[in-house]
């Protein structure tokens, strides 16, 4: 059995004030080409179809003209709702495009959804378990009568959801999911396009997923594994923001024979632009012989060391750089701001560091333990009302 593993294709993004309709058609058809040439048995989308609860109408259509092409080329495709989808507008009629091998966990109901393939070696067993949190959980369980006292975090609220799940030990299982997963402590590589949690709420321990040969992951956007090798983010295809540009964008081919035996293939993808920083003053990022310069087309963040008084920066670098995302001064000295760089990453990586640098900024202290889960609490309020 072999399957292609994507996520987050955040179809109607916006790249600051550039729509990437053309970026996403273009990658979208790379994946359809390594279908038509690899002829995976099944294609795994982990969540973060579209990055709106509503869509736009072009990001529907671009989505309908994908799942059409691999139609065509008769792979079943298996989806999950992630957490900047509408699981019920995602999961509109499922039931009819089933028929099809489109196969889409929306809503949750309670449990994963199973939907099995067969090959040489029997039955592969594939659990579809859109975005969770555990206030979904307990409205699902509280409808079917079941009990809710235990589910007080993310990763209890996991594990609580996939034990309604009855996985044969003797078979081949691969969970599709769309958390945000630790393993033993210890946090995956995050940046900022992606949807953050404050203080690790929203954790799920590694642990919870043992039952699985394979675990699909969605809600990062650079590829890497956790934990282990069959544990693995397939990240984004594109990248959507300044620190995915180191990035290598790929997608994940997994090959399973007998159970215990699984091979992973990273295949690399190709982005029709890049996303990239340069760093310098006004007249080297102008200058014809800035390395930087190279004409790719590229959306660029430009960094300017500039101390005084600059005629039209914004022109001249867009002049130079016609997708430019925006411009940082790193000053420095009296009456100039100053920009830390660790300090910029910490604050756009994790919300409550913005706070903590904030408040002891006007307080000269820091944060009481209280004040912190006071917060913690917030963030996790708008973050519910927001989606």
């Amino acid at each position: 059995m072999t399957f292609l593993h994507l996520s987050d294709l955040h179809l109607g993004k916006r790249l600051g004030e550039y729509e990437l309709y053309e970026e996403q058609r273009a990658v979208l058809w790379e994946i359809v080409e390594l279908c038509g040439a690899r002829r995976p048995d099944a294609v795994l989308i982990a969540g973060d179809v579209y990055d709106k609860p509503v869509p736009t109408i072009e990001a529907v259509r671009l989505f309908d003209d994908f799942l059409g092409a691999l139609c065509d080329l008769n792979i079943p495709v298996l989806i999950i709702s992630g957490n900047h989808d509408s699981g019920e507008r995602l999961g509109f009629a499922s039931g009819l495009i089933r028929k099809s091998g489109v196969y889409i966990a929306g809503a949750f109901e309670g449990a994963p959804r199973c939907v099995t393939l067969q090959d040489d070696f029997g039955p592969v067993c594939f659990w579809l378990l859109p975005f969770l949190r555990p206030a979904t959980v307990r409205a699902a369980f509280s409808a079917l009568g079941l009990d809710t006292e235990g589910i007080t975090d993310y990763t209890s609220a996991i594990r609580a959801a996939i034990g309604r799940a009855t996985p044969d030990p003797a078979v081949r299982n691969v969970l599709v999911a769309h958390q945000f997963v630790t393993c033993r402590g210890h946090s995956p590589e995050r940046c900022d396009s992606e949807t953050l949690n404050a203080g690790g709420l929203d954790d799920v321990d590694l642990s919870v997923f043992d039952p699985y040969d394979y675990v699909a992951l969605g809600h990062l956007h650079g590829p890497q594994r956790i934990g282990r090798d069959t544990a693995r983010y397939a990240g984004s295809p594109l990248p959507y923001s300044v620190s995915e540009q180191n990035h290598r964008k790929s997608v994940c081919l997994v090959k399973m024979e007998q159970k215990g035996r699984t091979e992973i293939e990273l295949v690399g993808l190709h982005p029709l632009r890049g996303v990239r920083t340069v760093r310098g003053s006004l007249e080297e990022l102008c200058a014809p012989d800035f390395p930087g310069r190279e004409p790719r087309g590229d959306y660029v963040l430009a960094q300017l060391r500039d101390e005084g008084a600059m005629q039209d920066p914004l022109a001249r670098l867009r002049a130079v750089y016609p997708r430019l995302l925006g411009i940082e001064l790193l000053r420095s000295g009296s009456g100039a701001a100053e920009f830390n760089a660790a300090a910029l990453e910490s604050a756009r990586l994790d919300p409550m560091n913005a706070l903590e640098e904030f408040f002891s900024g006007q307080l000269g202290r820091p944060m009481s333990r209280t004040q912190r889960e006071i917060a913690n609490s917030v963030f996790e309020r708008l973050r519910e009302e927001q989606t």
